[in-house]
């Protein structure tokens, strides 16, 4: 039988037409391991932006925030539905990439009341989902972001992402909703 199975095996891969066997499958299909590794990425990422501002300075940070945005969300492909924890209106909403670096690190007059989340001292970063739902190609997170400064000091933040792949198979945030927990007053 499986001497059947290998020769029919081969005999259709030798049938498949010179054109269609250079043909590049793209599966775009996400995994949970990829979704963790993005996650965890992210809070680095933030830790690292926090420890560059503190040891060479807010245009060093600056600099760095702008390679994760690039890497890690999705404005190159588009708008993305960014609502960051601290804003208010009218900047509530950072659709663009000028935006979302505002809020990271400030320093944009377009965005007065931005003085630089990721340099806030952060040192740890944690994250707890409550779920993850992945449907195919897009994969959505709703968790606990438990953010540590250098005093000890945890503020902790309700977090939702979704995730898409970019062309080249790189997960990308495409929508993040971030807020302070309800405190009950």
């Amino acid at each position: 039988m499986r001497t059947f199975l290998a020769s029919t095996a081969v005999a259709l891969i030798a049938a498949v037409p010179p054109a269609l066997a250079d043909v590049v499958v793209v599966n775009q299909a996400i995994s949970e391991t990829e979704v963790l590794a993005a996650q965890k990425g992210w809070c680095q990422a933030l830790v690292d932006i926090s420890s560059t501002n503190a040891n060479s300075g807010r245009e060093a940070a600056a600099a760095l925030a702008e390679k994760v945005i690039d890497s890690a969300y999705g404005y190159q492909m588009g708008t993305v539905l960014f609502k960051p924890t601290l804003t208010v209106n009218p900047h509530t909403f950072r659709i663009t990439r000028a935006g979302a670096l505002s809020y990271f690190v400030g320093g944009d007059s377009n965005y007065p009341n931005d003085s630089g989340f990721a340099l806030r001292d952060w040192t740890q970063c944690e994250i707890e989902n409550a779920s993850i739902i992945i449907t195919g190609s897009s994969a959505s997170t709703m968790a606990k972001v438990n953010l540590t400064d250098s005093s000890g000091n945890v503020t902790t933040v309700d977090k939702t992402w979704k995730f898409v792949k970019d062309d080249a198979g790189q997960l990308r945030i495409v929508v993040h909703h971030s807020s302070l927990e309800f405190t009950g007053e």
